[in-house]
């Protein structure tokens, strides 16, 4: 880290994806608050995550993130954190299985309040008001009052992130983690799946693992059996609410934004002469940089260099994220760049965000098929490259919603009206994520045997 860097520094820089509040002093004293008030998560914590997610550099392990695209005031409830954590916790136990390695879960929720937008104003019926950026900022109403930059929303979204991990943490601790219990729920799944049968044999073989070490005395008591650790993440896009979280560790002097144990920075603000490239440089969180069909090799290895100039293990994870059309031809110019140049990273996939649609009726939509399509690319073209295809990135709920089409429930485009509630994206439902996590299950089963046969 340059000596130059301080939470603050990116305040110099050209900044882009940030709301104009009316009331600058208004902004200052509610950051000044958030500056006094306790950090979200605890500086070991992102410390542990680092030191899992070196395992996943070095193909130990495999990272599982995933959660809303865009986390809502109104909508939020013990009931719907549980729905995302007990999916998150049912997908890594079938990675589990079929990887025969840990899962490092990491959840987008308790921070993803902000939403970059493509355009800054939307029009309707002829109106033009300022774009919706998420709740951390302004209101999703088509109305002007609603639209206007409110920094009273910078301490809501901090004390909703700090329920919500207090949430996590009691079921990820108190019984929901379970091994045991976490497999029951699939094991509902696949009873009531179109794909039921194909599921079959890998849920009997984790039953029968379970069985074998409950008859060996093992699985009752051990923390490791009934308690699972869930981590946290959002992309770090709001950087006076990120700065007002930025805690310095007094042992070692080094700085870390806590109010996440993982941040990303995005696919339209990852210029490395503006602010937010510099902000997440002079963190020691675990950083991820989103990696679209238009970026370069060299602009890829520039930002390695800026944001891991000692190529640290477990420091940066390249989430990609090219469109099930792109990746076979985007993607292995930068494996090969980054394999060349030496640099230590996480390759995971990201196969949202490349394969958004408009339908005819008016919703923006993902397909499953695309998405399986992304992943196994993904996992084929590190196969070809002899590099390990370390994780999956998935906008997901525990709800069941209709936002996505396709998958074994069989979504239709007319469908998507039953229950399309999204603040901003598509997501994937609990039982398309359960259901992806299956087929993933199969690459990720391969890959890691081909690696063990080398």
């Amino acid at each position: 880290m340059k000596t130059d860097w301080t939470p603050s520094s990116w305040r110099n820089k050209p900044i882009s994806q940030q709301p104009t509040y009316p009331d600058p002093t208004k902004v200052a004293h509610i950051e000044q608050q958030l500056h006094k008030n306790p950090p979200l998560v605890l500086i070991d914590e992102i410390k542990q995550l680092r030191q899992q997610l070196a395992k996943v550099s070095i193909g130990e392990a495999f990272l599982l993130q995933g959660g809303d695209c865009a986390e809502s005031f109104a909508e939020f409830s013990a009931d719907n954190v549980e729905a995302t954590c007990k999916l998150i916790l049912q997908m890594a136990v079938v990675l589990t299985f079929s990887g025969s390695c840990p899962i490092v879960k990491v959840a987008r929720l308790a921070g993803q309040y902000a939403k970059p937008r493509s355009v800054d104003t939307e029009t309707i019926d002829g109106i033009e008001l300022p774009s919706y950026r998420g709740d951390i900022i302004n209101d999703i109403e088509f109305n002007e009052q609603a639209r206007i930059p409110d920094p009273n929303r910078l301490t809501q979204a901090y004390h909703q992130a700090a329920i919500t991990l207090n949430l996590l943490r009691a079921f990820t601790k108190g019984g929901l983690g379970d091994l045991r219990q976490v497999h029951q729920w699939n094991m509902a799944f696949v009873k009531d799946s179109p794909l039921g049968e194909r599921y079959q044999d890998l849920a009997d073989r984790i039953d029968q693992s379970l069985n074998f070490m409950a008859a060996c005395g093992v699985g009752v008591n051990r923390a490791s059996i009934r308690e699972t650790t869930l981590y946290t993440s959002h992309e770090s896009l709001l950087l006076n609410f990120e700065e007002t979280l930025t805690r310095q560790d007094h042992l070692t002097g080094k700085w870390y934004d806590c109010s996440a144990h993982m941040v990303w920075v995005g696919y339209r603000t990852q210029q490395l002469d503006q602010a937010h490239i510099e902000f997440v440089r002079g963190l020691h969180n675990p950083i991820g940089i989103k990696a679209g069909p238009t970026i370069e090799a060299d602009d890829l290895l520039r930002l390695l260099e800026t944001l891991n100039p000692n190529n640290d293990l477990g420091r940066m994870t390249i989430i990609v994220r090219m469109g099930a059309d792109k990746i076979g031809d985007k993607l292995p110019p930068l494996i090969q760049a980054v394999e060349r140049e030496g640099q230590q990273v996480i390759w995971s996939c990201d196969p949202m965000h490349g394969n958004t649609v408009k339908t005819n009726y008016g919703y923006k939509t993902r397909s499953f098929d695309r998405i399986l399509a992304e992943v196994r690319d993904f996992f084929a073209i590190h196969d070809a490259a002899g590099t390990y295809p370390g994780g999956l990135h998935c906008e997901m709920t525990g709800q069941n919603v209709t936002e996505c089409i396709g998958g074994a429930q069989a979504i239709t485009e007319k469908g998507l009206a039953a229950k399309y509630i999204t603040r901003c994206d598509p997501r994937l439902n609990a039982a398309q994520g359960l259901e992806l996590s299956f087929l993933v299950s199969e690459f990720l089963k391969k890959s890691i045997r081909k690696r063990q046969s080398v």
